[in-house]
């Protein structure tokens, strides 16, 4: 469908895309990976024809019709959210118009052999066969549930895009897209702005799509669910798998292992043959054999390990110092701002030691809670505590707004470091993948992903014991949220998170706070069971919104397997859920502390020069103290559990 021969796009002398090559059939469904600024988002601008590449060229039907979501876009104004989504179909009005007119001069000629004639009736059958496909459902019904499915209510549907943030203006602009029915979707990174509902809907979506795809993200999951094919750039290479990103993974493994070994081996054939040759070149006897071999090397066909860009952070968070036993605790709080209440009664409890996510809807509340936390915001009514000793570092999600644009990458760190780290900044910088001339860039000419590791940086100037991270690894690439979120796992301290990637926070939190309908719930269990849950109640309202008709009565009484265990669960005893989740957390750290007191018993053994016996002793008695505390809390929670 969508040739790319021989592409190269170059900047100032340097090669961004270098010779690449490769095909975009119908039924693919492509990840294109690569690390930021690889070059992903010039691939699909060149696709469009938006951008020009310095030498190559891409063939692509005349007819073709392509939806392409670009990460930044220029929304429209003027319109409610529903008429600036019925223009999705602008295309189908054409068509319809196209029809009246090969009717009219269907029913006005009279050379029924001729070729125009023919060519009139054959257009007329496309036509027809379009329409009956895109007037399968109405139109203002399918706008509805794509709305819907990306987190739109039906009160949103009246009011004007502009009183809508540049998140939601994506959304709908991601809803003309995929209304459009392109042959080829190319999305840049269309979940940044989706909340964990919306991405599961839109994967849904993406999964029944007939046509080609084209999709950038740095959500694994995503990828592993949507595509059939990963596309690697890395160092203006191309690197084409006909699978899907983890298997892709595997595969790269497997090759790159494979090409290291081919490569030493015939490193160790070439020594041998080059010893023989430099030991027998001037002995006649010899010289048949060693021409031979001079021409043998000469002959073959040498092998190249394919350069990789190995890179990575390294993220290691600074030792929490001890707080409270309650980190933040919220109870019958009610925030929000005079011409709105985001949510009211809440009661939330964080303790030391514990890793909670956020999570719900876009615009229910999730930052309005970091806020309050900060003390940036005070509640409207209720009450709001920061424990004993809670020394907060927070990462807030518009690092383009936080962040000063006219400063330098190194000035930014140096101008708010004390004490010794102010000699370690450049060091921390490099951790962080800012090395050489990288330190003196403006932090207005960095890309997303790079201002997130900025402003992650910035959090291990000090030692914090509650970190408050607002969407962390928006434009983070996978390795780099890989290496965070094992960071993250080790760090011993308190950890509040706003995110909406299943993956990031599968394995990482211990209980989670949804936001809904004005709301706050507290779920103990997984990221997953929470998901299942809640994608069982979004079917069922869709049932009942979309059913035709009322099913029958004995027919509705029957229930799918996943509707009753998701019944079954909602009686199981909140109460007795709290309690396990919170012995399960209990005996993690229990775990924790008698092995650094471990580690410490060693030290103390055999002490080495050095060491501070005093400093060791303190510490010690310190974890003592603090598992102590913790195993008899967890003495009487096992006997309330009975």
């Amino acid at each position: 469908m969508i040739s790319i021969s021989d592409l190269t796009v170059s900047f100032g002398g340097y090669n961004l895309l270098d010779g690449v090559s490769f095909h975009i059939s119908e039924s693919d469904k492509i990840g294109l990976v690569g690390k930021n600024g690889a070059g992903k988002s010039t691939i699909m601008k060149l696709i469009c024809g938006l951008q020009n590449p310095t030498s190559g060229k891409i063939d692509k039907p005349s007819h073709i019709n392509i939806g392409y979501l670009p990460q930044i876009m220029q929304h429209h104004r003027g319109r409610t959210v529903m008429d600036e989504t019925m223009t999705a179909f602008q295309s189908v009005n054409n068509l319809e118009k196209e029809l009246e007119e090969i009717n009219v001069q269907l029913a006005e000629r009279t050379d029924y052999q001729s070729d125009e004639y023919s060519a009139l009736i054959t257009r007329l059958g496309e036509i027809n066969d379009v329409l009956a496909m895109e007037n399968s459902e109405p139109p203002a019904v399918r706008a509805e549930k794509v709305l819907l499915g990306l987190g739109f209510k039906d009160e949103d549907f009246g009011r004007n895009t502009e009183t809508f943030s540049q998140g939601w203006n994506m959304r709908i602009e991601l809803a003309k897209i995929l209304l459009s029915r392109p042959d080829v979707l190319l999305l840049d990174e269309p979940t940044n702005h989706l909340d964990i509902e919306s991405i599961e809907w839109l994967e849904s979506y993406l999964k029944a799509y007939r046509g080609s795809l084209m999709l950038v993200s740095h959500d694994r999951r995503f990828l592993d669910n949507v595509t059939n094919r990963t596309v690697e750039i890395m160092l203006g290479k191309i690197h084409d798998y006909k699978v899907p990103y983890s298997k892709y993974l595997e595969l790269r493994a497997e090759r790159m292992a494979q090409q290291v070994a081919a490569y030493e081996n015939q490193q160790k054939m070439i020594e041998k043959t080059e010893d023989f040759i430099a030991k027998f070149r001037y002995k006649p006897t010899k010289s048949n054999q060693v021409q031979s071999r001079i021409k043998a090397l000469e002959r073959l066909d040498r092998i190249e390990v394919d350069e990789t860009d190995n890179a990575t952070l390294t993220v290691k968070f600074p030792p929490a110092p001890r707080s409270g036993d309650v980190a933040f605790k919220a109870k019958d709080l009610t925030v929000g701002y005079p011409q709105k209440v985001v949510f009211r009664d809440a009661q939330i409890e964080i303790r030391r030691g514990e890793k909670v996510a956020l999570i719900g809807r876009n615009g229910e509340g999730k930052t309005t809670l970091m806020r309050v936390i900060m003390g940036q915001l005070e509640p409207l009514s209720g009450e709001a505590k920061v424990g004993h000793n809670v020394h907060i570092g927070y990462f807030a999600q518009n690092q383009e707004d936080i962040l000063d644009k006219n400063e330098t990458v190194f000035g930014t760190l140096d101008r708010i470091a004390v004490g010794d780290i102010r000699t370690k900044v450049r060091d921390l910088l490099a951790q962080f993948l800012f090395r050489g001339e990288d330190i003196d860039k403006k932090v207005g000419i960095l890309s997303g992903g790079e201002r997130a590791r900025l402003g992650m940086a910035k959090l291990m100037l000090e030692p914090y014991n509650l970190l408050a991270l607002d969407e962390p690894t928006n434009h983070m690439d996978i390795k780099s949220k890989d290496i965070l979120k094992q960071a993250l796992k080790a760090y011993d301290g308190t950890l509040v998170v706003v995110s909406h990637d299943r993956d990031f926070l599968d394995g990482l939190v211990d209980k989670m706070y949804e936001f809904r309908d004005g709301h706050v719930k507290e779920y103990l269990g997984s990221v997953g069971d929470f998901l299942e849950s809640r994608r069982i109640e979004n079917l069922q309202e869709l049932e009942r919104r979309f059913s035709p008709a009322e099913k029958p009565a004995m027919q509705a009484s029957v229930k799918t397997e996943s509707q009753k265990d998701f019944e079954a669960r909602k009686f199981v005893s909140k109460e007795e859920k709290k309690l396990r989740n919170r012995i399960d957390f209990l005996e993690k750290e229990i775990s924790k502390l008698e092995s650094k007191m471990g580690e410490i018993e060693s030290t103390l053994a055999n002490p080495g020069e050095g060491v501070d016996i005093m400093e060791l002793t303190r510490s010690y008695l310190e974890l003592r103290r603090d598992l102590d505390a913790k195993t008899e809390e967890w003495g009487e929670l096992l006997e309330k559990l009975g």
